[in-house]
C-alpha cells in the first residue's frame, strides 16, 4: 500500500476562463515541472512524486484540471469543453499566469495526453515530458482499438450511450471507483485514499467536462471555438521531438501494455518506454518511489533545443 503524504494548501491563480487551484511544492528559482493528472484523480496523485522532485532542486506545480476539485469555471456561459486541447491550454495559461516560459511536463492518463498535446503544439516551452498510462495519438486521433483494447475502454462506450452518461450522473463516485478497483492489481488504495479524491468529483462540473471529455472523441459533443486554431495545430503533428518517457504498468487495465508498443518511430527527440511489472493504471499511487527514480533519470539528461514537430498536409 502506498504511504499518505498530506497535501499542502491549495494556491490558485486566475485565467481568462478559470480559477485554477495548484499544489506547489519547492523553491520558486529551482527547475519548474508541470505536473498533470488524469481521469479520476486529482492533484494529489502527485504528492509522493512531488516530495522526491522538491528534494532534487524541482519546482513542482500541480493543477486540478478543469471539473475538478477546487478548480473553477469564472463563467456560467463558458462552454465546458472537456477535449485535450482545452485542457492543454489551461495548462499554459496556468504557466503564463506564474511567469513560468519554460518547463517539463509530467502528466498520468488525461495529463498524459495533455503532456503529447503541449509538445505538439508548443515545443518551444517545453524541456522535457513524461508521460503515465497512456501512449502517443499522432494528429490526437482517436481510432477505434483493437477488440481487446476496446473491451478494457468499456467505460468510454458506457458513456457515450446516452442512458450510460445517465447512469453515471446518478452516481458519480461510484463509477470513478470502479475504474480505480479494476484498473490496477486488487489492495493497490484503501477506502480513505478513495474518499479524499472523490471530493475533487463533487465539483459542480465534474460530470459535464467528464461526459464531454470521452463522449467527444467519439460522437459529436459542444466545443469551444476558442480552442479551434490549436485543434488544427495537433490535427496537422505526426511527428514529436521533445525528449519523452512514458511508463507504462505492465498490469494497467485500462491502457493494456501492448497498446503502448511501437510509438517510438514518432519520435525525434529522445525517446524511452519504461515498463513497470506488476503495477496498474496508476504507477505514481502504486510505486511512487520506482517512478520517482526512473523520472529523476529522465530530468538529468540534457536539454537540447527542440524543433516544431513535423506538420503534414
Amino acid at each position: 500500500m502506498p504511504r499518505h503524504v498530506s497535501p499542502a494548501t491549495p494556491l490558485t491563480v486566475a485565467t481568462d476562463v478559470l480559477e485554477i487551484a495548484f499544489l506547489e511544492e519547492g523553491q520558486k528559482c529551482n527547475r519548474p515541472a508541470l505536473l498533470l493528472h488524469g481521469w479520476p484523480d486529482d492533484a494529489t496523485t502527485w504528492l509522493s512524486l512531488s516530495e522526491r522532485l522538491s528534494r532534487a532542486e524541482i519546482r513542482t506545480i500541480a493543477p486540478w484540471l478543469r471539473g475538478f476539485g477546487p478548480t473553477r469555471f469564472l463563467s456560467n456561459s463558458t462552454c465546458r469543453d472537456g477535449s485535450t486541447e482545452a485542457l492543454a491550454q489551461d495548462a499554459l495559461d496556468l504557466m503564463d499566469a506564474l511567469g513560468i516560459e519554460r518547463f517539463s511536463v509530467i502528466g498520468h492518463d488525461w495529463g498524459a495526453r495533455m503532456a503529447y498535446v503541449l509538445a505538439a503544439s508548443a515545443p518551444e516551452r517545453v524541456e522535457t515530458i513524461v508521460t503515465l498510462s497512456l501512449g502517443y495519438s499522432p494528429r490526437g486521433a482517436f481510432s477505434v482499438p483493437s477488440f481487446e483494447q476496446s473491451r478494457a475502454w468499456w467505460y468510454q462506450w458506457f458513456m457515450s450511450a446516452d442512458g450510460g452518461a445517465e447512469a453515471v450522473a446518478k452516481d458519480p463516485k461510484g463509477f470513478a471507483r470502479i475504474q480505480w478497483e479494476t484498473w490496477s492489481p486488487p489492495g493497490w488504495f484503501d477506502d480513505a485514499t478513495f474518499e479524499v479524491v472523490a471530493r475533487s468529483f463533487e465539483n459542480p462540473d465534474w460530470l459535464a467536462i467528464t461526459l464531454n471529455g470521452y463522449r467527444g472523441r467519439w460522437r459529436d459533443a459542444p466545443r469551444d471555438v476558442r480552442y479551434k486554431g490549436l485543434r488544427d495545430k495537433i490535427a496537422a503533428t505526426v511527428n514529436l521531438d521533445v525528449p519523452t518517457l512514458m511508463i507504462q504498468g505492465a498490469e494497467d487495465g485500462t491502457m493494456l501494455a501492448k497498446s503502448t508498443e511501437g510509438t517510438d518511430r514518432y519520435f525525434t527527440g529522445r525517446f524511452r518506454r519504461h515498463v513497470l511489472d506488476g503495477i496498474g493504471h496508476f504507477p505514481q499511487r502504486e510505486a511512487p518511489d520506482a517512478v520517482a527514480d526512473v523520472i529523476l533519470e529522465h530530468l538529468s539528461q540534457p536539454i537540447v533545443p527542440h524543433r516544431a514537430g513535423r506538420l503534414v498536409g
